[in-house]
Order: C-alpha cells, then structure tokens, then sequence
C-alpha cells in the first residue's frame, strides 16, 4: 500500500499538471477541432484523478458512505459534461471542465479529512448544479435584468442588514443566519446582487454624480460588512467595485481615489477591531502568539513544509491538525499530501477561470454583461489571492474560502450560480458574434 501511495503521489501531480497546461493550451488554440480534442483530454484527465483517489480512499478508509459517494461523484461528473453537451451546445465546455476539476479536487481532499462533510457538500454541489442550469437561458431570455439597478441594491442591503442584526458572532464574525436548520451566508448572495447593480449603473451612466451614487451604495454593502467584522468579503466586495468603476470609465483617479479610502479604512479597522489586531499579529509573527492566535497559520505553515514540492502523499499526512483544515486552510492540507508542484497546478486551473471570463468580457458588445463578467471574475481572482495569501502568510488571514474547493455549501453554490451566469454571457457572445455575421451577408 505504500509504494502504491507513492506512484500515486507522482500520478496525481502529473494529472493536474497535464490539465493546467491543456487549459492554457486551449486558450491559445484557434481551430475548433483541436479544442475540442483537448477537452476530451481534460474529461479522461478528470476521471483518472477520480479512479486514482477511489482506490486510494478504499484502501484507506473503506466504508459504505465513502463508496456511496465516490460512486456519486463519477456520476455527477458523466451527468454534467452530458447535460451541458445536450442543453446548451454552444457552452463553454472548458468553463464546464475547471468547475468539475475543481470540485473534485475539493471533494478528494474533503472526503480524506471528513467524510460527513463531503457528503455535505456533494449533495449541496449537486442540486446547486442543477439549479444553475436555468441561469444561462435566464441571462440570454431577460433582457429586463439591467433594468432592475435599485432591486439589486435593496436585496443586497437588506440581506447584509438581516446577517449583522440577527447573525450569531463566530469565529470572530457574523457570517450566516440558520433558516430552518439550514445555515445561510447571505454575503454570497449579495456577491451576485452587488456586482448586478453595478453593472446596471454604470452601463447606463458614467458621469461622475452616477459614479458617485454608485459608490455610496457599494460603500453601504461594504460597511454593513465591516460592522458584521465579515472583512474578507468587505475586501472582495470593494476590490470587485474598484475594478468596474475603472472598467466602466476607464479614469484612473476613481479608483486611485478608493484605494486611499481603502487604505485608510484599513488602518481605521486595525484599530477599531481587536480581531482585525490579532490577525496582523499572526501575520507578522504567528509563533509568537502560537497559543492562541497563531496557532492555525502555524500549523499551515508546518503542513506546506512537510509536503514540500512532492507531498507527503496521500492519507499519510495530517491535515486534520490544522483548525478547520476543510474550510479555510484546505489549501495547506492540499499542499500537505499532494505537495507544491499539485497545489501551483491548481492555482493555474482557477487563474485560467479568471482569464476565460476576462475574455468573455472583452467579446460582449453589451456593456451591462460586459460590467457583469468583469465583476463576477474580479471576485473570483480576489477570494482565490485572499484565501492563498492567507494560508502561505502572503497576507494577514481574511477567513476566506478556496472557491469550489473549500467545504462550504453557501460558497459553493454561489460559485456555480457565477460560473452559469458566465456560461449565460458566453453563449450570449456566440449569439452576438452570429447576429453580426448575418447582418454583414445581408448588407
């Protein structure tokens, strides 16, 4: 069983290595053929990782609920890749791959720490996936959604103000409200409503009493989270905000002009939140308070040591030492037993998301869905950069999860509904791009 882990540790490696380099590969393919050759890679790719794992985790740690979900996982990935083949043809199947390799990277290593909890999180992927199947056929049908600027900015408000007044603190925040035994993270929500309403502001008016209208609002999302001390979501809202001012206007004072406020804001923070003041001790020197604040960055740092760049392997690791190893540091138990090399692979994987979306942004020629895809990606790239600074000691923590990868059903879902809105804008630019061709036959 031993040498078996240690050709697996290799294997994986040059499974997601393989898959990383195809998806930049792709980017820079032009024909439709060999694109379509390296999707099928990426499928078999994803199926091997899969196999890989299953046998390894049997070995392991056989029991009926992790058969049940292995079994789950090889027919939701077979499910998906058909149902999008079928539904939307014109999809972006690429889009499709990197969510799945994603989320089973994410189950793999979940399933190694906490089988209860993967359970959890399939289930909550599953219906979350095929929920957001509706969403594209909504973003291609409603032509009403840029005329919907001030419902975006009331739910947004309301739902934040609904998490600080009757959220219970944890950890330090107010992050969810339990509905019915279900707990709720509305702030991901309000990722989709905040970056909707900017969108349908400054697509209709950049002038600056628009710009500083809209600026107010976002600012009101971003205080009621900093009153929640909700500050990495504070901090993926402003960013995102940041960049579609500049994106809409292409004025280079507006965003210089939040960076100072955000500055300040920061310094304000440090010294208004002793849970903010804990965490910059961590950063700066977290042995020093190893017994309390510093103890789980600690413990992350010791994680990614003992991996190095090849990884303990897996099952032979210890993952579950690091405090809630499945949420917010799963990124330093990946790199505990699949090493550096297989945790850099995974980043490339999410930053190839980021620029397939920035792409799509640029080939939309409706600067609503344009302002859309670029806020929707912004987010992503802010929260995977948040999560990964954290972890490594880049930055200070920001409790910020891993997108798609992190145990968390209300992250997760969020992120599938964004990843289907940007299916949406694709499958829009494709009917754009076949509009104009037939204008130009006719003319």
């Amino acid at each position: 069983m031993y040498l078996l882990t240690q050709i697996a540790r290799f294997l994986f490696i040059l499974f997601v290595f393989l898959f990383a380099l195809m998806d930049y590969t792709y980017l820079l393919r032009k024909k439709e053929e060999k694109k379509k050759r390296l999707i099928g890679r990426q499928i078999r790719i994803l199926y091997l990782m899969l196999f890989l794992a299953a046998v390894l985790i049997l070995i392991n740690d056989f029991s009926i609920l992790n058969a049940f979900l292995l079994a789950g996982i090889f027919l939701y990935i077979g499910i998906t890749l058909v149902a999008y083949r079928l539904i939307y043809p014109r999809a972006s199947m690429l889009l499709v791959n990197n969510m799945l390799f994603l989320l089973l990277v994410g189950f793999i290593m979940i399933i190694r720490m906490d089988s209860s909890e993967a359970l959890k999180q399939f289930v909550i992927a599953a219906a979350g996936t095929v929920v957001a199947f509706l969403i594209p056929v909504i973003i291609r049908k409603a032509r009403f959604l840029p005329r919907l600027t001030w419902l975006y900015a009331a739910v947004g408000i309301l739902a934040l103000l609904g998490v600080f007044l009757l959220a219970r603190m944890s950890g330090g925040a107010k992050l969810s409200i339990s509905v019915m035994g279900i707990t709720i993270q509305f702030s991901e929500i309000v990722k989709l409503t905040l970056v909707f309403f900017m969108a349908a502001k400054l697509s209709k008016d950049r002038s600056f009493r628009s710009v500083a209208v809209t600026a107010v609002i976002a600012a009101v999302h971003v205080l009621l989270l900093v009153l929640s001390t909700d500050l990495g979501t504070a901090l993926v809202f402003f960013i995102a905000a940041i960049v579609m001012v500049y994106v809409a206007t292409g004025r280079a004072l507006y965003p210089a002009a939040g960076l100072v406020a955000g500055a300040a804001a920061s310094v304000g923070a440090y010294h208004l939140f002793g849970h903010v003041r804990q965490r910059v001790t961590a950063f700066l020197d977290p042995f020093s308070v190893y017994d309390t604040s510093g103890y789980q960055i600690a413990q992350a740092l010791f994680a990614i040591g003992a991996g190095g760049w090849f990884g303990t392997g897996y099952y032979l690791g210890k993952p579950n030492s690091i405090p809630v190893a499945t949420k917010d540091f799963i990124f330093a138990a990946i790199c505990e037993e699949f090493g550096a090399i297989y945790a850099i692979a995974v980043l490339l994987v999410s930053m190839s998301m980021y620029l397939l979306i920035v792409t799509i942004s640029m080939e939309l020629s409706n600067p609503f869905y344009r302002l859309v895809a670029i806020g929707l990606g912004t987010e992503y790239a802010t929260q995977v950069f948040l999560t990964v600074g954290g972890v490594t000691k880049f930055i200070p923590m920001t409790g910020i999860t891993l997108p798609l990868v992190s145990y968390g059903g209300s992250s997760v879902i969020s992120t599938i509904a964004m990843l289907a809105i940007i299916q949406g804008l694709y499958v829009l630019r494709v009917d754009e791009a076949r509009m104009e061709v037939m204008e130009e036959a006719d003319s």
